[in-house]
């Protein structure tokens, strides 16, 4: 059988936590192993209650001194694991606020098991009359955002109750964040390294207004996104340093050809800069943009046709348009059409050209 542990990282619970400990042990899961994130002195009766039941279930009550954030928690219940339990196999992450029911995470358990170099996620639907719309349309949106960044799909972006297999546990340490933004680094990590598997679980919310959390939207939601756009903004500055070059190498280019090759200089500095800053921008886009491990070979093959194709797109739809529209404008027209191919040519690199193979 299968050993596999249950996180709980915890700051300031309340009974829920105890009522989810109990729930755990009576249906036979764990080890269990519990993260005080310096929660204080008051609530040191919630974790004395759970101290002994948590040991006898062979896991153990770990504890900061001060509040450390949700992600170092994880981490320090990670590094636990792989130093003193090296008969577990899985681990299970959950939250300590009542969204996690030991039914749920029983059926993450059980969905790691039959997938077992997987990630598994429980996902909530957020449809329900319940969900305040905060959670509804925040968790739309991130969904989206995700998806177009990383070219997978998923459904809670969010949820704090997912599976991963023991030998994944030292990259998890490795992964930046310390607090909540902590997740999405490790999602973002994730689909990046094996095929992500999802779980329906129970949406469960106290009420519209009375769903305690940790989690500042404003403070939190700013750094979740400013992780998931790293890579589109890399992406964003390998394009234009890559145009930088281009311009650079063309006017060096023209004067030194000029006087050589009156006739052709132009078309000369023009291939010349051209080749240089595509070699240029598809190494900084294999290597840095979407750090790839497709071989290099095939993917500096799709990476240049993508490129004619985008040029002969971009072409194409601005001779088009121009003759639509009135004259003098040709310029804004290819800002506007090379502007939306710029956004369409990352999604078919992140999936197609640099689609990184899973192990």
């Amino acid at each position: 059988m299968s050993k596999v542990a249950i996180v709980i990282p915890s700051y300031e619970p309340d009974e829920r936590l105890t009522c989810l400990v109990n729930d755990l042990l009576n249906n036979g899961l764990g080890p269990i192993y519990i993260v005080n994130d310096g929660s204080g002195s008051e609530y040191d009766s919630i974790f004395e209650s759970i101290t002994e039941p948590v040991k006898a279930s062979g896991g153990a009550v770990l504890q900061h001194e001060v509040n450390r954030g949700k992600g170092r928690a994880l981490k320090t219940a990670f590094e636990y694991i792989l130093n003193n339990d090296k008969d577990v196999e899985f681990v299970v992450t959950a939250d300590s606020d009542g969204q996690h029911t030991c039914e749920c995470i029983q059926r993450v358990i059980d969905a790691s098991l039959k997938n077992r170099k997987c990630m598994v996620l429980g996902v909530r639907t957020f449809d329900q009359e319940d969900v305040p719309w905060k959670s509804r349309v925040g968790n739309n949106l991130t969904v989206k955002v995700f998806e177009y960044i990383t070219g997978v799909h998923i459904t809670d972006t969010q949820t704090g109750l997912r599976a991963v297999p023991r030998e994944y546990l030292p990259d998890l340490l490795n992964v930046k964040g310390e607090r909540f933004e902590y997740e999405m680094r490790m999602l973002i990590d994730a689909v990046d390294k094996m095929d992500v598997i999802e779980v329906p679980i129970k949406t469960i919310y106290d009420s519209k207004e009375n769903h305690q959390t940790h989690f500042n939207p404003l403070k939190d939601s700013i750094r979740i996104y400013r992780i998931l756009c790293e890579r589109f903004v890399k992406y964003i500055f390998s394009s234009v340093s890559a145009c930088l070059l281009d311009l650079l190498l063309f006017g060096i280019a023209c004067s030194l050809l000029k006087q050589k090759q009156p006739a052709l200089y132009i078309t000369y500095a023009t291939v010349i800069a051209r080749v240089v800053s595509a070699v240029y921008n598809y190494l900084i886009n294999y290597r840095i943009v979407f750090k790839s491990n497709e071989d290099s070979g095939k993917a500096a093959v799709k990476y240049f046709l993508l490129a004619v194709v985008q040029m002969s797109c971009s072409a194409l739809l601005v001779t088009g348009l121009s003759r639509i529209w009135p004259d003098g404008i040709e310029v804004l027209l290819k800002a506007i059409v090379d502007t939306a191919l710029f956004f369409i040519s990352y999604a078919i690199q992140q999936r197609f050209v640099f689609k990184k193979q899973k192990s």
